[in-house]
This record gives C-alpha cells, sequence and structure tokens, in this order.
C-alpha cells in the first residue's frame, strides 16, 4: 500500500453492552465518543481492527 495512503473512520454505535476486547479495539483506533472521527495510516492491522468492530464503525470517504 501507498505510505501516505490514509482511511477515516467514525463510531456511530455506542459501546455500552459490547465484549471489552472490543472496546479496546475501538479505542486503539483513537476513537472514544459516538460520532468522533479519526484519520490512520490504512495498514493491515487498522484493516483488521476496523473489521473487527465493523458493526460499531462505518469508512468515510
Amino acid at each position: 500500500m501507498a505510505e501516505n495512503k490514509k482511511v477515516k473512520i467514525q463510531l456511530v454505535r455506542s459501546l455500552i453492552g459490547t465484549r471489552e476486547s472490543h472496546r479496546a479495539t475501538v479505542r486503539g483506533l483513537g476513537l472514544g465518543r459516538v460520532n468522533s472521527v479519526s484519520e490512520l495510516q490504512d495498514t493491515p492491522a487498522v484493516r483488521g481492527m476496523m473489521n473487527k468492530v465493523s458493526y460499531l464503525i462505518k469508512e468515510l470517504h
């Protein structure tokens, strides 16, 4: 992947009632509150984290 490739994600659902590992993953993505947005490097590790909590987030363009 390109070195400067970025991905922007937004937390769209609450973390209440989710597994602790999913909450930790969301924090690792730099998201805290509902509707918070984070811009990260587009790496396989970040894509894997996004896949794990895909039901809580959406990718912005």
